[in-house]
């Protein structure tokens, strides 16, 4: 059987963060880190000993250097990364706390990556050896030749067989160029075998949602058997698509919320344990470590869909733990947590 070997596409950028759950006007410095979907995907799989690479363009100063060097500190393959343009992406966070809701502001325009061209990248050297590629619905938000140049690798990536997954992981914020989301991303969804998105993503991209849902009124508790129309509908616009996740969040506060996700084969519905996380760290990046999680459960689990969706939920539970876009943890972290030690006694 040939060696999983898992590509990402997409933006990375600096992120500053006010310390302490300060507000943007109370902070007088800002926590530097890096994070972008993509690149959170290719972290978490390289922490599980998966071949991994990350594709994007970046341009040629410190800047970018100190990414790269952050992204190879945790195994991430970063040999197709090509140069060009005059900025790396900024995003501001300001956690928030109990009834406060966190506020991310953007400072991506004209970033390298957002001016990228198809044609720039040789997809067939990058899939060369590879098995899987994995993109997000933030790519093509970023710019029209952006979008076009995604359109290519998934064609690419289909062509050449590997499995393609997506995340929906719709931002309105970031479709600012004229065109949308529901123009834009279903061309590139028909090439996709695995899909991921959350309780929104469907209902704001397609227009599909399940019956009497409000995402701000779910005291805490989802239904996920709610969605599984939701999913037989996805399926059947998409057709190529084998399998469709949903994570499911319910926001008690800022601090707590429940957690866990749903698999539909299209025949049959399962289901992860629902994680009740009531001190959360750092929730961003939550859906990329549970589509990480994900991806390694089912490389590596011999088709136990339960399994694979179970080590995705964990996953992601304890990436609510950890500061920083990254899950920074094991896969023997995950299992413990998966076989029901979540006591968080100290390991010595």
């Amino acid at each position: 059987m040939k060696k999983p070997r898992i590509i990402t596409f997409g933006e990375i950028m600096l992120r500053l963060s006010t310390p302490d759950y300060l507000r943007f006007g109370q902070t007088t410095l800002f926590q530097a880190t890096f994070g972008g979907g993509e690149a959170n995907v290719a972290v978490s799989l390289a922490n599980y000993g998966m071949d991994t690479a990350f594709v994007t363009r970046l341009p040629k100063n410190d800047i970018a250097r100190s990414c790269i060097m952050e992204l190879r500190k945790y195994g991430v393959g970063t040999d197709q990364i090509i140069y060009g343009g005059d900025r790396l992406g900024i995003y501001y966070l300001e956690t928030g706390a109990v009834s406060r809701a966190s506020k991310v502001v953007y400072d991506r325009k004209y970033s390298s990556i957002s001016e990228i061209e198809p044609g720039m990248l040789d997809w067939d050297e990058i899939f060369k050896e590879a098995t899987w590629f994995h993109w997000t619905g933030i790519t093509p938000a970023i710019s029209s030749s952006a979008a076009a140049t995604c359109l290519e690798a998934v064609r690419a990536a289909n062509r050449l067989g590997l499995t393609v997954s997506c995340d929906l992981n719709y931002r309105k914020n970031l479709w600012q160029y004229g065109k949308t989301a529901a123009a834009v991303m279903p061309e590139l969804v028909e090439g996709c075998d695995i899909i991921l998105g959350n309780e929104e993503d469907c209902e704001q991209i397609f227009h599909i949602k399940p019956e009497h849902f409000d995402v701000t009124r779910t005291e805490g508790e989802i239904d996920g058997a709610a969605f599984i129309p939701v999913c037989r509908q996805m399926m059947e616009r998409f057709p190529r698509c084998k399998k469709m996740i949903l994570t499911l969040r319910g926001a008690v506060n800022a601090n707590h919320n429940t957690w866990g996700g749903m698999l539909y084969d299209g025949k049959q519905a399962y289901y992860s344990r629902r994680y009740d996380i009531t001190h959360i760290v750092d929730r961003v990046g939550g859906g990329d470590s549970f589509m990480a999680g994900l991806i390694y459960g089912l490389n590596c689990y011999d088709d136990d869909l339960q399994k694979a969706l179970d080590f995705a939920a964990a996953a992601s539970c304890l990436k609510h733990t950890v500061y920083g876009d990254f899950n920074q943890v094991t896969v023997a972290e995950v299992e413990k947590l998966m076989s029901g030690d979540g006591s968080g006694r100290v390991s010595r």
